[in-house]
């Protein structure tokens, strides 16, 4: 299992939020940079970076970080947020960017998904963020009354390879992954299933290793102290 440490970015800064809301922002870092390199150390080599912003307004609002960190580092970056169209996606992998997330997208344009995936197949990911298991997108704000596995399925005919889950509601809490809903999409797709929202700790990496899930996405618990990043990928490789 893969570990992908996230940085998530607003207005330059390196923030975390709480279920998704945007009033609940924190600034968990001083600088992006140093913030992924440390990572590296750890023995990271995925990094996924999100641009808060751009996923709240729809185009990107901070792809210079992005490009500067995915040069500045050995670490594959992958990037959400804001990418509505093919000239940003690719913008983003010519520039270095190992995979793009598409997201709201996946709601509102699936035939630019449909394109994105057969010119650029693995180096994309479908981003799916459900709220009470119904899709949210537009920065988690607008309900598309699509179910989470529905959209999924929908996701693969397309030719989806890579899909990040989150559960907003555990997103930010260190309250544990949502394993239950986890294991319902692993078994309705045959996706690599990247884990995000809730994990606390190792027990949680141990909990997602057991279910078979491609990946897991820590953010609030490295930087609140309650996950070793370095003991989490050595547990997830184990």
């Amino acid at each position: 299992m893969v570990i992908l440490p996230a940085i998530d970015i607003k207005d330059g800064d390196c923030v975390r939020l709480y279920k998704g809301a945007f009033d609940t922002v924190e600034r968990v870092a001083e600088d992006y940079m140093e913030t992924a390199r440390g990572f590296e150390a750890a023995g990271a080599e995925w990094l996924h970076m999100v641009d808060l912003d751009g996923a709240l307004y729809g185009e990107p609002r901070n792809k210079e970080i992005f490009i500067e960190t995915a040069a500045g580092t050995a670490l594959r970056v992958e990037v959400g947020g804001g990418i509505r169209d093919m000239k940003t996606a690719e913008e983003y992998l010519s520039a270095g960017i190992a995979r793009v997330i598409l997201g709201s997208a996946a709601v509102n344009s699936p035939e630019f998904v449909k394109e994105a995936l057969k010119e650029y197949g693995g180096r994309v990911a479908i981003g799916i963020d459900a709220k009470d298991e119904m899709v949210m997108a537009q920065g988690w704000i607008s309900d598309s009354k699509i179910h989470y596995i529905e959209l999924a399925k929908r996701m693969r005919e397309l030719g989806a390879e890579y899909i990040i889950y989150t559960d907003i509601s555990k997103d930010g809490t260190l309250a544990g992954p949502n394993t239950a809903q986890l294991e319902a999409l692993s078994g309705a797709v045959d996706c690599d299933i990247i884990a995000s929202g809730g994990i606390k700790e190792i027990g949680d990496i141990k909990a997602l290793k057991a279910l078979g899930v491609y990946g897991a996405i820590c953010g609030k618990s490295i930087y609140k102290g309650t996950l070793d990043l370095k003991k989490a990928i050595e547990t997830a490789e184990g």
